[in-house]
């Protein structure tokens, strides 16, 4: 009977928990798609600069989620061999212990009502001669983007959680952590490396919770989920929750899941994922590389123990760009338009948008620049418009390329994803500003394909990486036409337009 049942539970079922929606997929053992669910839920912005979810949406959001793909798959919950979560990163809940309810809202990665405050740490650090301290520990640049001044501020402002953190009665989680206690009904508090990673209190080099960066937070220790490997196991999930207790095997951040989805398994591989945000990866293999150019290094994934580890570059907006211009301009009903509407345009070369809404990310890091599009015309149209916000994406992954080139890693060729991939004028523009190949696999749901993959990894549906590597099929490779006159007129564009939405002060 037991031969019967693990020859049944060929299939994974990958949790992907993003910023806008809650995704869920059932991939055979063989990397078929054979069921999704998906459900956005609401963003929410108390005060400029702020966004917030409601930690109940994303975990009910979920659920439907997790349900919908089995109902279509046509499987049970008991057919499942392994489950694999993968989110948004840095996006930060407490929660109390004792109940499992959150005592505020999860304050998004996008969030930045802490950028004044990691300004004012980072001069004290300078001030002390240490600056580089938090970088040299984490491979992170000392930003509100990440979750430890995100905590901080909860602990501040939230009556009473300061002394329940001290009584040990809360509970810290990014989105991974909150998932999994909830599935399991509270019986684990974990992460893995790849998340910790996202946090400012991990030393990637030690692999462990940093003491002297929970001190210089002032965040109790006790908060902390464990940290396990990508592929674990991270405990079964509650009976009631789907009908069957299934095991939880893989979770990875949204980023790193993407590289493990796109087979990144060889050092210098470089994947570009194109969701709300645009976060391209390059592996380094075991070497930690530290960026002269405002990159971030950071863990891609840990097996057995070991880390494997990457440089990032950062973009803030890329997809969420498209959708503020059809939810709130009402540019278009469906991002599928944007495709047409760039064949029509007629004067989008000369048109800059920078799309600086919630600040710049890399290799700018300015918190307090803002969006702008620059040379309109009386003959500008709306699909200029809509054509240059998809060219932002383009541009901004060139000032990533660039950086890492600057840094000693000169990307060769880029595998793209995320669901700007299905865009051929945007992967097209892509490979002719970067004057690079662009491969776009035949499966472009990688992140959630990483996490399945971790999860099965760990059930022993797959026995190594290798197996992986063999699943990913390329679907094209968009090569670069344009000519270089061009690229640098663009460039040189580009760069204007960005200086003149920047800050007066040079970043985190």
């Amino acid at each position: 009977m037991e031969t019967d049942n693990k020859i049944m539970q060929q299939f994974l079922l990958a949790i992907d928990q993003g910023t806008t929606s809650s995704r869920a997929i059932i991939f055979s053992r063989d990397g078929k798609r054979l069921g999704v669910g998906q459900r956005e839920y609401a963003q929410h912005f108390p005060q400029e600069g702020w966004v917030e979810h409601e930690p109940e949406d994303i975990w009910q959001t979920t659920l439907f989620s997790c349900r919908q793909a089995l109902t279509e798959a046509g499987i049970s919950a008991d057919m499942i061999a392994g489950i694999g979560i993968t989110n948004q990163r840095e996006t930060t809940v407490l929660w109390d212990r004792r109940t499992g309810k959150p005592v505020y809202r999860a304050i998004v990665w996008q969030d930045r009502r802490t950028s004044a405050w990691c300004q004012r740490l980072q001069e004290q650090l300078e001030q002390q001669g240490r600056e580089n301290f938090i970088r040299t520990r984490t491979g992170l640049l000392l930003d509100s983007y990440f979750s430890a001044s995100k905590i901080r501020w909860i602990l501040d402002h939230v009556p009473g959680a300061t002394q329940l953190a001290h009584e040990g009665h809360l509970a810290f989680g990014t989105i991974d952590s909150f998932l999994l206690w909830k599935l399991t009904g509270g019986k684990r508090h974990c992460t893995d490396a790849s998340n910790a990673s996202r946090t400012l209190l991990f030393n990637i080099h030690t692999q462990t919770w940093d003491a002297d960066l929970l001190a210089l937070f002032d965040i109790p220790p006790g908060l902390l989920p464990e940290v396990l490997d990508s592929a674990a196991d991270f405990g079964k999930t509650d009976a009631d929750v789907f009908g069957a207790c299934i095991q939880i095997g893989g979770i990875a951040g949204d980023q790193q899941a993407a590289a493990f989805g796109q087979a990144c398994f060889q050092p210098g591989m470089t994947k570009s994922t194109y969701g709300t945000g645009c976060f391209m990866l390059v592996n380094t293999g075991s070497q930690v590389i530290e960026s002269r150019h405002n990159l971030l290094s950071t863990v891609a994934w840990r097996l057995d123990g070991k880390p494997t580890y990457a440089l990032e570059g950062s973009i803030f907006m890329a997809g969420a760009t498209v959708q503020w211009l059809r939810d709130k301009l009402n540019f278009f009903a469906s991002s599928h338009e944007t495709e047409s509407m760039a064949a029509r345009a007629r004067y989008a070369d000369s048109i800059m948008f920078v799309p600086a809404f919630t600040g710049l990310g890399a290799p700018w890091w300015d918190s307090e620049a803002r969006g702008a599009i620059f040379g309109l015309t009386r003959d500008t149209g709306l699909e200029d418009i809509v054509t240059a916000a998809l060219l932002s994406v383009c541009h901004q992954t060139r000032d990533l390329v660039e950086a890492m080139a600057a840094d000693g890693l000169q990307p060769v060729r880029i595998r793209a994803d995320g669901g700007m991939a299905a865009n051929n004028f945007v992967m097209q523009g892509l490979a002719d500003l970067l004057n690079l190949p662009v491969d776009r696999p035949q499966l472009t749901e990688t992140t959630a394909f990483g996490a399945a993959c971790l999860a099965g990894l760990h059930c022993g549906l797959y026995a190594s990486t290798d197996d992986i590597a063999e699943m990913w099929k390329l679907d094209r490779t968009f090569l670069p036409s344009a000519d270089e006159t061009w690229r640098e007129q663009q460039k040189s564009r580009w760069l204007d337009a960005v200086s003149r939405t920047r800050s007066n002060r040079t970043g985190s």
